[in-house]
C-alpha cells in the first residue's frame, strides 16, 4: 500500500512510518521543507498543499500538531495548539475531497481530551464532550475532517490517550526523577489516566487503516485505565525505586498553570470496548507489562 503520513518526524509518526516500511508498504511523508523524491511538501501555516500529489495513496494518516506539553499555555500557545490541529485537518480534508483519485481512508488523530474532566465515570465514543479548552479543540479538530467524509472517504478520528514510551512524551519526562527516587503521585492521585503503549498505538493506527468497520471517533486507549496513584506505584515497582515525593496540586498549578489542570489533574477514564470489538488485540493490556515493554 501507499500510505501518506503527516507528523511523520514525531514520536508516533516516525514509529508508524518505520512499522509500515518494515511491512513493505510505501510511506509518503508530508513535510514542511526539503522534500525527498517521494515526500510531499505541505505547510498548513501558508495553505501550501497540492493534494493531487497523493494520487495513488490508499490511506492518509494525519498526526501533525503543536506539542501541547511543551511550554506554558499562553494565549499565543493555545492559538497555535488549536490552529495546528484544526486548520491543518481542514486543509487536508478539503484537499483530499477535491481529488479525482481519493484515498480509501483518512485516519485523523484526536485525543481523549475530548471528554474533559470526567471523574470516575467511564466514558466511551458516545459520551458528550467536556467544556474546557482541550475539549473544545478536540471537537473542532474532529469536525474539520468532515469534508473528507462528505466526499465518501472513510474517516477515523482516533482519540489517543497518554502514550507510553521512553523515547518521548509524558513517561520519558518522568523517568529521571523516578529513577532518582524523587517520583510521587500528582495532586490527590485519584484522577484516572487512560494510557496506551506506543507499540499498541502504532498497531491501532495500522488496524484502523484496514478495519472497514471503524469510522468516526475511536478511543485509542488500553483496556485498563488506572489512577495516578496506581500509575505511580506501578512505575516505582518496575524501576525498583520508592515513590515518596508527591507533587501537591498547588505546586502543579504554580509550575504549569492551566496545563496542569488539563494534563496532570484532570481525570479521564476511557473505554476501549469499540476498538476491541473491531478485532484489535492489545500487545500490552495492563500497565505493568506495558511499562516493562517500553522502558529500556
Amino acid at each position: 500500500m501507499q500510505i501518506a503520513i503527516s507528523g511523520a518526524t514525531g514520536l508516533v509518526g516516525s514509529s508508524l512510518a518505520d512499522a509500515l516500511a518494515g511491512a513493505e508498504d510505501e510511506v509518503i511523508r508530508l513535510v514542511r521543507r526539503n522534500p525527498s523524491c517521494r515526500d510531499v511538501l505541505w505547510d498548513p501555516t501558508v495553505d501550501s498543499f497540492d493534494a493531487s500529489t497523493l494520487a495513488g495513496c490508499e490511506a492518509v494518516v494525519h498526526l501533525a500538531g503543536e506539542n501541547i506539553a511543551r511550554g506554558r499555555w499562553t494565549a499565543a500557545k493555545k492559538q497555535r495548539i488549536r490552529e495546528s490541529r484544526v486548520h491543518s485537518t481542514r486543509l487536508l480534508a478539503e484537499g483530499l475531497a477535491a481529488c479525482e483519485q481519493k484515498p480509501r481512508v483518512l485516519i485523523c488523530a484526536s485525543a481523549i481530551g475530548f471528554y474533559g474532566n470526567s471523574g470516575e465515570r467511564l466514558v466511551d465514543e458516545q459520551s458528550p464532550a467536556g467544556d474546557d479548552f482541550l475539549a473544545s479543540v478536540c471537537q473542532d479538530w474532529e469536525v474539520a475532517s468532515q469534508p473528507a467524509r462528505d466526499a465518501g472517504i472513510r474517516v477515523v478520528n482516533v482519540r489517543i490517550g497518554v502514550v507510553l514510551s521512553d523515547r518521548g512524551g509524558a513517561l520519558a519526562k518522568m523517568l529521571t526523577p523516578f529513577r532518582l527516587g524523587l517520583g510521587g503521585r500528582v495532586g490527590s492521585g485519584q484522577q484516572y489516566m487512560s494510557w496506551i503503549a506506543l507499540p499498541d498505538l502504532v498497531g491501532v493506527l495500522r488496524h484502523a487503516i484496514g478495519a472497514e468497520s471503524l469510522s468516526g471517533p475511536v478511543n485509542a486507549v488500553a483496556p485498563h485505565p488506572v489512577t495516578n496513584a496506581e500509575f505511580t506505584k506501578t512505575l516505582g515497582k518496575v524501576l525498583g525505586r520508592p515513590t515518596l515525593f508527591p507533587m501537591p496540586t498547588v505546586v502543579a498549578r504554580t509550575m504549569f498553570g492551566e496545563m496542569a489542570d488539563a494534563l496532570l489533574l484532570s481525570s479521564t477514564r476511557v473505554s476501549s470496548k469499540e476498538l476491541e470489538q473491531s478485532g484489535y488485540t492489545f500487545m500490552y493490556a495492563d500497565l505493568d507489562s506495558a511499562l516493562r515493554g517500553v522502558i529500556q
